[in-house]
């Protein structure tokens, strides 16, 4: 979901307003609660937020809901509301996967989700080559010829690779995979900015384009291992990581 944010300033400062209070008031408290604000203090009760951001109760109810569907807080009676660990947070949220990433970023994160890419994409990949239509594969092969057109200076070379991924989850024809397409370009975006720095180039064109021949051609175990090819690359070079800037 794609939500315009104005205006927002960390917390303890009120959230100025913008075009959706409700939103804003998520995004200010959502960010706090992952960079460990309330790590070390309880979290606000309904009453304090209200006052603490200069919003309506039902504005603070409504956004602490939000985070309760999202992991980030649960409550108890006579506790009241609570920060919930990390590990019952919804990390295949969008929101919730966008501040973790904007966060001091760390190796383990982004390790861990191209260690998850590498169980999703290959198969995608395979069922691609199996399934994919005529519209499906043109579709990943206009994204492989935006990353050649911004490789060349035309266009931007993130979106393009982001593009080609998405593409190849689409064309697998399978709903849950096609699920991850929400996921992708967020967590993608902080991994392929990050690699591409330490390799001192884009993404390899050759790799893709591998991927995107076995699919046309329709050989699924060439296709699945391309896609493993192409991501235990970038694993390799977060190994060789120590830290991100």
């Amino acid at each position: 979901m794609t939500r315009t944010v104005e205006n927002i300033v960390p917390a303890p400062e009120r959230v100025v307003l913008g075009r959706n209070l409700t939103y804003g008031l998520l995004e200010t408290l959502g960010r706090s609660i992952v960079v460990g604000e309330y790590r070390e203090k309880p979290f606000p009760n309904e009453a304090e937020l209200a006052e603490m951001h200069g919003v309506s109760r039902s504005v603070t109810r409504e956004a602490v809901k939000m985070l309760t569907a999202k992991g980030l807080l649960g409550a108890r009676p006579k506790q009241g509301t609570f920060v919930q660990p990390e590990s019952a947070w919804a990390l295949f949220d969008t929101d919730v996967l966008r501040w973790l990433l904007d966060r001091k970023s760390s190796i383990l994160l982004v390790r861990q989700f191209n260690e998850l890419r590498l169980g999703v994409e290959p198969e995608a990949a395979a069922l691609a080559a199996q399934r994919g239509n005529l519209a499906d594969i043109e579709g990943i092969a206009i994204a492989l010829d935006r990353m050649q057109h911004a490789e060349r200076g035309d266009g931007d070379a993130l979106d393009a690779d982001i593009a080609f991924h998405v593409a190849v989850l689409i064309a697998s024809g399978n709903p849950f995979l096609v699920q991850f397409r929400s996921m992708v370009p967020t967590a993608l975006r902080t991994s392929i900015r990050y690699t591409n720095r330490i390799a001192g180039r884009t993404a390899s064109i050759s790799d893709h384009a591998a991927v995107h021949e076995a699919i046309a051609a329709g050989d699924a175990a060439a296709a699945k291992q391309a896609m493993t090819v192409l991501i235990e690359d970038v694993l390799r070079l977060i190994e060789g990581m120590t830290d991100l800037p």
